[in-house]
């Protein structure tokens, strides 16, 4: 018998735009209990950090810190 694990999305994931390129912030529970920060570009590729963060706010404050820092491309491939 194979385990259903539920995914639990926070409501601060959402879609981010800048010029003409859009990324999909997703931010969901982990196995361990914290959230999970994933970013996706459009083309389908998946940027998913190492580390596990205490709230879902807190995610979604990395991916403005790093769009602040490196820029909105460094997070498409």
């Amino acid at each position: 018998m194979t385990e259903q694990f539920e995914l639990e999305m926070s409501p601060l994931s959402q879609s981010i735009t800048a010029g003409e390129k859009t990324i999909q912030v997703d931010i969901y529970r982990g196995d361990n209990g914290g959230w999970i920060l994933e970013v996706i570009d459009e083309s389908n590729s998946s940027l998913v950090w190492d580390d596990e963060f205490e709230s879902d706010s807190a995610a979604l404050d990395e991916v403005k810190r790093t769009i602040k820092a490196d820029g909105f491309d460094s997070l498409i491939s």
